[in-house]
């Protein structure tokens, strides 16, 4: 089988279980059915040695679809809010040192030397964790195990928790009608070019973040007014499953095990830092709970952004505060490596 004939069984794997994943989930009843199935049956699917592949181009179109899905939730309420963002994200910023800062001793005390500690604490930022790992010649199987199941409980868990807080979303987001498909053309048009520039920029999450922008913009000047096409948003959020799970591809389950522990106590104690951030933020700002839980939930900027699209959480609220997130870890990890590099 040549190389692109293996990629493309690969991807059509890839695709299948995420459909049955999202499927099954849709016919349980479960929260952000095709984002949460697929992503449980992928990740199967890769610790049982399938032959998974998501081709670069169709990934970076998920994450830029993504990203106008999330710009079409910039509404009046929301831009009126701008003024209450600020407190937010200072305590977001405050919860991410104390998240890191702690998650670091602790996985110390779990065996993992210095900057790999630093590294598997760290509550987001990916693509930096693994190249830096990457580079210094660190345990990066070990440490993308840890950051793969932070991501991937995350995504499991925070939709059911919403739930069972009885604030599952404003379910007025979901009547909104499509937008025009000569809208969703200038958007996904506009918003490719400017995810060009962002990637030769090296800024993370590109395609999203160009998307959410021009989107939002469209939105806000109520130029593209409208919503996703439910059929391109739940392929989108099966996509973006898909690569939540499609992490695990290739490791040991010798290595998962043994990170197994590691994993859920980094993410037990971060989640337990968040929540305490989000009752400080809930008490200083007014803001709902479930909006400043989804928008603090160290997972994946591209995960919770679109679970607040499913759920009908103030989409552009969460993603502001998932890129702010990225964009301060930008500067306090490499401060934290720097520190424990000298000591």
């Amino acid at each position: 089988m040549t190389p692109r004939a293996r990629d493309a069984a690969g991807f059509a794997v890839a695709c299948a279980g995420a459909v049955a994943g999202g499927g099954a989930a849709h016919a349980i009843g479960f929260p952000a059915p095709f984002l949460t199935g697929s992503a449980t049956v992928v990740t199967l699917l890769a610790l049982a040695g399938a032959p998974l592949h998501v081709p670069g181009l169709v990934r970076q179109a998920a994450f830029l679809v993504l990203g106008i899905g999330i710009g079409t939730g910039v509404t009046p309420e929301v831009v009126s809010s701008l003024a209450e963002w600020p407190l937010s994200l200072a305590v977001l910023t405050a919860s991410l040192a104390a998240s890191l800062l702690a998650g670091s001793v602790l996985m110390e005390r779990m065996g993992f030397d210095r900057l790999s500690a630093v590294l598997a604490a760290t509550p987001g930022h990916l693509s930096y964790v693994i190249g830096y790992a990457t580079e210094r010649g660190l345990d990066v199987p070990r440490i993308a195990v840890v950051q793969a199941m932070r991501v991937l409980l995350l995504t499991l868990l925070v939709p059911p928790l919403l739930v069972l807080w009885g604030e599952p979303g404003d379910a007025a987001v979901a009547a909104l009608p499509p937008m025009s498909p000569l809208s969703l053309a200038a958007l996904a048009g506009l918003g490719a070019a400017a995810g060009l520039v962002l990637l030769r920029l090296r800024v993370p999450a590109a395609l999203l973040l160009a998307g959410m922008c021009v989107s939002a913009v469209g939105h806000a000047a109520d130029l593209t007014p409208g919503v996703l096409p439910p059929w391109l948003a739940l392929s989108a959020f099966a996509l973006l499953g898909t690569l939540v799970g499609i992490r695990f591809r290739g490791v040991p389950l010798r290595i998962v095990q043994r990170a197994l522990a590691a994993g859920l106590a980094v993410t037990a104690l971060t989640c337990a830092i968040t929540v305490a951030a989000m009752a400080l933020a809930v008490a200083l700002t007014g803001l709902a709970p479930t909006l400043l839980l989804v928008a603090y939930a160290p997972g994946g900027v591209e995960a919770m952004a679109a679970m607040a699209v499913q759920l009908g959480l103030a989409p552009a609220f969460v993603a502001a505060h998932h890129v702010a997130r990225l964009l301060v870890l930008t500067v306090i990890v490499p401060a934290f490596l720097a520190r424990r590099a000298r000591s």
